[in-house]
């Protein structure tokens, strides 16, 4: 079977990774891919926002099984548009990928089905926003509600900058219309974990957990970035608290879903803070996460093409879905300056002194010279071991092998 992935990051390097496992998967390509993918993968230069282009070249090339890897495509309706078509595409269609496209429809959603998240207030003017900030202690969370590459929520420590934030997303539009509208929260202060679920229209079922960094500096320091490292499984995750994310979250969701008649089919990635031992939603992401697909990927012991097309098809309840018992890491590198401004095209050095671990690389391009960097986040290094310890150490050794010019990472990434 032909297969194409639509994307051009470290998630769709380690999905490319993964599907090249199948005994199902033929020729695979991606669109547009990266430095990396290209190794292992026929790149197409079509971007992910060209969606007609990525329809006909799905139709030309008999493509049985395309996967979404961004959000952006999703929220555009790419998933009804190739199923127009009667193609084949895994990811949820455009109503129910609303759910990443704005934060406000997930808090009403949460809200209406009795799952626990964190206070809010939706602003849809400056001085909304203001009045509403009159209510609220600090520190406290301010959200661009629209897409926003994993930039748009704001820790403000005091009023001052939750001011500055308020006059950046609305009045100077740093980041474009998703700052239209915000979302005011309050600030939840426990361990956050990630959990991704497979999703057919008629079940969730979870992954195993991640854990996911997203401030740029040690110790969870400065502003947030798409993801700076993550680890799998998460440790704080023990039975007794997925047992209460399933019955106090997953399982409202499904319902949820099935009452308001949407057929979600994909992957829905919820992100949760575990307050004194009880789980509350932060947010719901319509793809796979970035870096935590990296690490899941690197566990996941079945077949994920089987999966994808049962997922499709609606037979996830017919679906044996293994995991590996081991753990796994990785260190995102990325551009100095990111998640500023940053330079592109540093050559990258050391690639081929990575033994024994798994590069997935993120923001490269092939250049005469070699692999160049073409991002904010550059390459994940991740690697596998008997334990979290072990993969840790295995990642930060690979990691200590690549060198460019203005490299940066966390080095506390899975430090427990």
């Amino acid at each position: 079977m032909k297969l194409l992935v639509i994307g051009s990051g470290g998630r769709e390097h380690a999905l490319i990774h993964k599907l090249l496992e199948s005994p199902l998967c033929g020729e695979i390509f991606c669109a547009p891919g990266n430095g990396g993918i290209a190794q292992v993968a026929t790149c197409v230069d079509i971007r992910p926002d060209e969606i007609d282009k990525l329809c006909d070249f799905a139709k030309e090339h008999q493509i049985g099984l395309t996967v979404v890897g961004p959000e952006a495509p999703l929220v555009e309706g790419i998933v009804d548009r190739f199923e127009s078509e009667g193609l084949k595409v895994f990811g949820p269609n455009r109503e129910c990928a609303s759910f990443e496209g704005s934060k406000a429809l997930t808090k009403k959603f949460l809200n209406k089905y009795n799952i626990p998240t964190a206070a809010y207030i939706e602003a849809h003017t400056p001085q909304d926003a203001l009045n509403a900030l009159v209510g609220f202690s600090y520190p406290v969370v301010i959200k661009a509600d629209g897409l926003a590459a994993g930039k748009g929520v704001i820790i403000c420590a005091d009023k001052a900058e939750a001011e500055k934030a308020v006059d950046d997303l609305m009045v100077k539009k740093t980041l474009g219309d998703a700052g239209d509208k915000l979302v005011i929260e309050e600030f939840l202060d426990g361990i956050e974990t990630s959990v991704l679920c497979f999703s057919d229209g008629n079940k969730l079922v979870p992954m195993e957990s991640s854990k996911d960094y997203k401030k740029i500096f040690d110790n969870d320091l400065g502003p947030n970035t798409g993801g700076m490292g993550t680890y799998s499984p998460n440790p704080f995750v023990d039975a007794k608290l997925a047992d209460k994310i399933n019955k106090k979250i997953l399982e409202p969701i499904s319902s949820g879903f099935k009452k308001e008649n949407l057929n979600y089919k994909g992957v829905l990635y919820v992100g949760i803070m575990v307050v004194g031992g009880e789980p509350k939603v932060l947010e719901f992401n319509v793809r796979f996460g970035d870096p935590e697909t990296q690490v899941l990927m690197l566990r996941l012991k079945s077949d994920l093409v089987k999966i994808m097309l049962n997922v499709t098809d609606g037979l996830l309840a017919n679906t044996e879905i293994l995991w590996h018992e081991n753990a796994a890491v990785c260190v995102v590198l990325a551009s100095g300056g990111y998640p500023g401004d940053y330079q592109r095209g540093k050559l990258i050095n050391g690639l081929e002194n990575t033994e024994g671990a798994a590069v997935f690389h993120a923001g490269t391009k092939l250049t005469e010279k070699g692999i160049a960097t073409d991002g904010g986040r550059v390459l994940n290094v991740c690697a596998v071991g008997k334990d979290i310890d072990q993969a840790r150490q295995i990642a930060y050794a690979a990691v200590g092998k690549i060198s460019f010019d203005g490299i940066y990472y966390r080095s506390d990434i899975a430090r427990i």
